[in-house]
Formats: structure tokens, C-alpha cells, sequence
């Protein structure tokens, strides 16, 4: 016997184990929804075919007690997802702000930052550049997803540059 064999017993012991156990609980689960144990809409079917055993099994169960959130902590300020690209003329933001109304969002941008304020969501955007038109900012918002546009300042080399035709 080698090595391999060793192993590959050891998984197929633990694998019948396993198969043994599921069902078990998959007969159990299904009991349960036939004596009205289990609430609500359920849909247990066996499978067993040549060489497929199994269950297919529909419903809403809960494994252990459910996730309670603190009260205070649905009231915090929760940090949006951002995306911040820079092109040669823009810096662009995206900033996901589901269940927000577009009236409910305060936006304001400064030369180094953005800060965005809507319901419960809070954050506060270094820009990648200094190098921007702020005041001429502008925003799209569109499913759930506010856009941000800020245009950069042409640098000194581009506003003293300037390309001549030659005749």
C-alpha cells in the first residue's frame, strides 16, 4: 500500500461520512416540513437515480440564532464605495450611493478633496491632483451612482505651448 492509497482512503471514508450526515439532516429537514414544523413555503424532493443521490431542497431556513445590528450602528454614517480615475483633462469620481435621493446629496469639492454627505453615508475623497478646476465641477446622478467630473487646470508648459503650421 502506498502512501496514496493511505490518503485517498482517509477522503473516501470522510466523504461517506459526510454524505451519510447530509442525508440524515436532509431527511430530517424534510420530516419537519411534512409534520408543519417548519413554517412557509418549502419544496423537498429526493433524487435518487442510478448514480445520482441527492435532494433538492427550496425554502428559507436559518442556521442559528439571526444577526442582530446594534440600533446605533444602522444610524451611523456608513463610507460609500468611490472609484477615482484621472485622465489627461478630468479626474473622475464614482461614488455608489444606494436608496439615495439625488436631493439628498451635498457635495462639495475643493482643490485637494470631495466630500460627500447623503443620508447615512459619509466620505471625505483626496484628489489625486491639485492640478484642478474645482468651481467647475460637475455631478450626474443615475442609478444609485453619483459621477463626478472635475476638470484639470492646463499646466504652464501646455498654456505657453502652442504648435505652429508650417507653410
Amino acid at each position: 500500500m502506498t502512501y496514496f492509497d493511505e490518503t485517498f482512503r482517509d477522503i473516501d471514508a470522510f466523504y461517506k461520512k459526510l454524505t451519510e450526515r447530509m442525508f440524515r439532516q436532509m431527511e430530517e429537514i424534510d420530516k419537519a416540513v411534512q409534520s408543519g414544523e417548519l413554517q412557509g413555503k418549502w419544496d423537498v424532493k429526493p433524487i435518487n437515480k442510478p448514480g445520482v443521490r441527492g435532494y433538492v431542497a427550496q425554502g428559507r431556513f436559518q442556521l442559528g440564532e439571526p444577526l442582530k445590528v446594534p440600533e446605533h450602528a444602522l444610524n451611523e454614517p456608513r463610507e460609500p464605495l468611490t472609484d477615482t480615475f484621472e485622465d489627461k483633462g478630468h479626474v473622475k469620481l464614482y461614488v455608489e450611493l444606494p436608496g439615495v435621493d439625488k436631493d439628498d446629496i451635498q457635495l462639495n469639492i475643493t482643490d485637494t478633496q470631495a466630500e460627500i454627505k447623503a443620508k447615512n453615508f459619509y466620505k471625505t475623497i483626496d484628489l489625486p491632483t491639485k492640478n484642478v478646476k474645482f468651481e467647475e465641477a460637475t455631478a450626474n446622478y443615475k442609478n444609485g451612482v453619483l459621477e463626478v467630473t472635475i476638470p484639470k487646470k492646463r499646466t504652464v508648459d501646455e498654456e505657453k505651448k502652442r504648435t505652429i503650421k508650417i507653410e
